[in-house]
């Protein structure tokens, strides 16, 4: 096998063909699925309806519901501590809000409970990797906000709860939609820098699933450019932060009551005992646990640590029967398999193309939809490829972009993605790039309401961790805006419950109730919770990566 260009030579015969049928594709765009469509496709082809992939939860709060078979393992393991091994007389920090998470949910919940009364030293985020090592660091495409004349709220509302296969919590879609303008504001204020036209208008763009063009973003580094921003604001404030100390366990008080946490230091394995009027969980995805045997976009910590924690406290998690899978993950090559293709490249018009260089799908479907008619294409049409290592997949005509927005679109609205093919060989602006769907987002989480309560007292939660706000599937530009949205409203209901709040007596009596729990229901899983990073050694790995051939 020869390389040519980055590609095997064997791929070129179909990359000449997406090449000569480019210019009878200018201006055609297949028609968007019917919603009996759409419900078909889903059924035949998406991992939330196929069998094996979910399994039932046996005991605890969700006893009964389907959960992902890896998520529900989680849940069945023993719990990390044993509460003999920790010293509760000994509180190494005491404070009115414990921040567990340092994404973009936490670290605004940080920065809005300061702003709201709470004296920043009374004040920890605790974080797994770096501060900012996150999903919300990651994300590319934009963040959704209905600010133009000829969009409202609304509007904004109704795609949402379409999106969600109207499965969403209404008062949380609807908060969602309501303050984004507001926090649109916000980040203008704090200096982030959206695209802009030569007028100074924003640039928005469509995403899919989506009724207006509402994508604020900043080329295709808006996660990037937030988190930074914000970020940068947050510590101008001397927030502390623990860096590479990832809270493992909830710690409760006498009344019952999320009074705190247990973090582990990674590098020297010695606990701290963190006492808070108010936790607030922010621990984000799951993308690391790969559903359903997927690859992921997801960064490194990104292991499901808050379900965990949450469950273990007595809290109820919703809608993880679902998994977001994003249609385009690059297929090729290997090195970057999993990693995101932004939705931006399709709302410039980057058209999906089979190995004929077909047009097969509407390019902008809700998520769930657009990936189900990918792997319909490839594993019952045959209309795919399959790389040197086994990997499906189909193409992206990104060349259409500057077909159709003029020469120079790509390398200036997509830079990001310019890069990283550059980096292994791939000219994205002149030829294809393969792709195939990728695990990218946990739809649901740990349940709230539109205060950001999760039911237990003292616990709080926001960001990707909770579950409601997106229903069964998420529109992109969403998941920005959800954690500006509940990470703004969990640091202000904190603000408020501080005030309210004593700690009582220490306690980690709940971890011996969910032990007796799961020998009640006779599981005896070997392994611990929360896993805290994950496992790539070992026949595990082997058995995930053997699943893609």
């Amino acid at each position: 096998m020869k390389l040519i260009e980055g590609y095997p030579d064997y791929m070129w015969e179909s990359i000449q063909k997406v090449h000569e049928t480019r210019p009878s594709r200018v201006g055609v765009i297949p028609k968007a699925m019917s919603l009996e469509e759409r419900e078909e496709v889903l059924r035949k082809f998406h991992p939330d309806f196929m069998e094996g992939t979910r399994r039932e939860v046996r005991f605890g709060a969700n006893k009964g519901e389907q959960i992902y078979n890896e998520i529900v393992a989680l849940l069945e393991a023993r719990p990390i501590i044993d509460p003999k091994d920790i010293d509760l007389s000994k509180v190494d920090y005491d404070v009115d809000v414990l921040v567990v998470g340092g994404g973009g949910a936490g670290t605004v919940a940080a920065f809005f409970a300061q702003e709201s009364g709470v004296p920043r030293d009374k004040i920890l985020i605790c974080t797994k990797l770096r501060h900012g090592d996150s999903n919300s660091m990651m994300a590319q495409g934009g963040i959704q906000a209905a600010d133009r004349p000829e969009d409202n709220p609304v509007m904004h509302y109704l795609d949402i709860y379409g999106g969600g296969h109207f499965t969403n919590k209404p008062e949380l879609a609807r908060a969602l939609a309501l303050d984004a303008p507001e926090l649109i504001r916000w980040h203008e204020e704090l200096g982030v820098m959206y695209d802009r036209d030569d007028d100074g208008n924003f640039v928005e763009l469509s995403g899919g699933g989506t009724s207006r063009n509402r994508m604020h973003s900043a080329k295709d580094y808006t996660g990037m450019e937030l988190m930074r921003t914000i970020r940068d604001h947050t510590r101008n404030l001397d927030i502390p932060v623990l860096e590479f100390a990832p809270v493992v366990e909830l710690l409760m008080d006498d009344s019952g009551t999320v009074s705190g946490g247990v973090a582990v230091n990674l590098e020297t394995q010695e606990y701290y005992v963190i006492g808070a009027k108010v936790t607030i969980l922010a621990t984000g995805g799951s993308g690391r646990l790969h559903m359903a045997n997927y690859p992921t976009t997801n960064h490194y910590g990104a292991t499901g640590d808050g379900l965990v924690m949450a469950y273990h406290a007595g809290a109820h998690l919703r809608d993880l029967d679902t998994a977001q899978i994003h249609p385009t993950g690059a297929a090729y090559p290997e090195a970057i398999v999993g990693s995101l293709c932004t939705e931006k490249i399709r709302g410039l018009g980057g058209q999906p193309v089979n190995k004929d260089g077909e047009q097969f799908v509407f390019p902008l479907e809700p998520r769930d939809v657009e990936s189900a008619a990918f792997l319909r294409e490839c594993k019952e049409r045959k209309k795919g490829l399959v790389t040197p290592t086994g990997m499906p997949g189909i193409w992206l005509d990104t060349p259409m972009i500057d077909v159709l927005h003029g020469k120079g679109t790509i390398e200036k609205a997509l830079a990001a993605m310019v890069r990283q093919f550059k980096k292994v060989n791939i000219d994205m602006v002149n030829h294809p790039i393969f792709v195939y769907p990728t695990l990218h987002y946990q739809n649901g989480g740990v349940e709230i309401d539109d205060k950001c309560e999760t039911g237990v007292p003292g616990l709080l939660a926001a960001g990707e961790v909770t579950g409601g706000v997106h229903g069964k599937n998420r529109l992109m530009g969403n998941s920005l805006l959800d954690y500006n949205v509940f990470g703004r409203r969990a640091g202000i209901r904190a603000a408020d419950q501080v005030k309210k709040r004593h700690i009582g007596a220490l306690t980690l009596s709940h971890l011996d109730k969910y032990r007796r729990m799961l020998d009640q229901a006779k599981i005896h899983a070997k392994g611990k919770a929360p896993i805290i990073l994950p496992e790539y050694r070992g026949k595990e790995a082997l058995a995930r990566a053997l699943d893609m051939l």
